[in-house]
């Protein structure tokens, strides 16, 4: 269905765009996970703008 929204003839054209994305953005969150991990109260110090729920951080040993 997403192929043919977006006016694709093939459905690898789909896959190849957005799974370059889908990496992109689990790159991006295991980046922000470590440093959060590592430097929970610079993760508390972002104002909270009411759009997401709160980020919560817990030591790992």
């Amino acid at each position: 269905m997403i192929k043919e929204l977006l006016g694709h003839a093939h459905i690898g054209v789909t896959a190849t765009v957005y799974a370059h994305v889908r990496l992109r953005l689990q790159r991006d969150v295991i980046d922000f996970l470590s440093h959060a991990l590592r430097h929970p109260a610079e993760i508390a110090d972002v104002p909270d703008d009411g759009d997401e729920p709160p980020l919560c951080t817990v030591p790992v040993r």
